[in-house]
């Protein structure tokens, strides 16, 4: 069968190429078409990769304005190529706001169309609920909490455990020793606290400086703040200078992995820590976070460990609670010795069986094929 393959970002790619790997061992004969980057071309052979995720990401409003034209042409072509190649499936991983206008257009011309890696919508963006109601054949997530909200819209999702287990676990091998990291990073031999304050400028502006307020208070160990290359080292720069807190870019993974404990701005990097095993206190200050906990509806959390979990397993300090004192106090209990860290790293080994473990991609990709045979019967 032919599988066209749609994801926008590193990630994507990444979770694209293990969904590849899946379908070809249930269906040796599989055709790929897809836009993604390296990790996809590597399975599905790099004459396959229509567009590259570097000429397709665009971060923020302000690059989206800048490059609408580019957008649109990039949807005309992409709706062009599938016309052309006619696949038996269109599969959307993430990337909602250029994924879900294709799916109408492959729905409406007839194409079968799968969603993996659900968008948020339980989060923000709750009207987009309809779209994936009206042209999206099977939708496929990766968080078991999902799966009740969905069938309250009448939408009934397939789970098959969640990519990013899979994909921690591939790259762990390819992690640097804790010697390497330290000589590469040009750290000291202290024991290291991770600083992850997000990926989005707005975040970096909101949640840096206090976590370097509270790296004051730790001067046995040394704090290195995560960064982003697609964001500009001053940003980082004005709120680290005078301080000892060193900064890497592009290797949060590697970063945690060495860490003794995280400070950790909410998203995808809470659970990426936990399923790494590093204790970690959750900081969010932002606008929008009071109205993305009224669209919620299901929990109380903004971290995706305790809204997997539905109880607090990390500490979560947000909007004006955000006292640096009490951060240091949650720090503390989770540092070495901590009375709070051997509790949460048990809690971290039930959240990663709780999200079905490793095989994910593999089991996903099994469910895809099943229903393409089924429905070719």
């Amino acid at each position: 069968m032919k599988y066209y393959l749609i994801a926008g970002e590193p990630s994507g790619d990444l979770h694209g190429a293990n969904l590849m790997r899946g379908i070809l061992k249930y269906d040796p004969e599989a055709e790929f078409r897809f836009w993604g980057g390296d990790k996809m071309a590597e399975v599905g052979g790099a004459r396959n990769l229509v567009k590259h995720y570097r000429e397709t990401s665009f971060f923020g409003i302000v690059q989206v304005i800048a490059n609408v034209r580019t957008i649109f042409r990039q949807l005309d072509e992409c709706q062009s190529d599938l016309l052309q190649w006619a696949p038996d499936v269109v599969i959307h991983i993430d990337y909602p706001g250029f994924n879900f206008k294709v799916a109408k257009f492959a729905h409406e011309h007839g194409l079968r169309t799968f969603y993996y890696i659900a968008p948020k919508v339980w989060a923000w963006k709750e009207h987009r609920v309809k779209l994936i109601q009206r042209y999206v054949d099977r939708l496929f997530t990766i968080f078991p909490f999902e799966s009740e909200y969905f069938r309250k819209w009448n939408i009934e999702p397939i789970f098959c455990g969640n990519p990013l287990v899979d994909a921690i676990e591939e790259r762990i091998s390819e992690y640097p020793t804790r010697e390497d990291f330290i000589k590469e990073c040009g750290l000291d031999e202290r024991p290291i606290i991770a600083l992850v304050a997000g990926s989005r400028r707005s975040e970096i502006n909101k949640n840096l400086p206090l976590m370097a307020k509270v790296a004051r208070s730790f001067g046995d160990y040394q704090f290195v703040a995560s960064g982003v290359k697609w964001l500009d080292k001053e940003l980082y720069d004005k709120y680290l200078e005078g301080t000892d807190i060193r900064i890497v870019f592009d290797k949060t993974d590697a970063l945690l992995k060495h860490s003794v404990a995280a400070i950790v701005t909410s998203g995808t990097a809470t659970l990426e820590a936990a399923l790494i095993g590093v204790p970690e206190v959750v900081v969010y200050r932002t606008d929008i976070v009071l109205n993305t906990l009224k669209h919620i509806g299901l929990h109380s959390y903004i971290s995706l460990v305790n809204i997997n979990l539905q109880r607090e397993c990390v500490a979560e300090i947000i909007q004006s609670s955000m006292d640096s004192r009490r951060v240091e106090s949650e720090l503390r209990r989770i540092l070495p010795g901590g009375d709070r860290r051997e509790a949460m790293l048990r809690d971290f080994d039930g959240l990663r069986e709780l999200i079905g473990g490793s095989g994910s991609s593999e089991r996903t990709a099994c469910e895809m094929v099943k229903l393409l045979k089924e429905n070719a019967q």
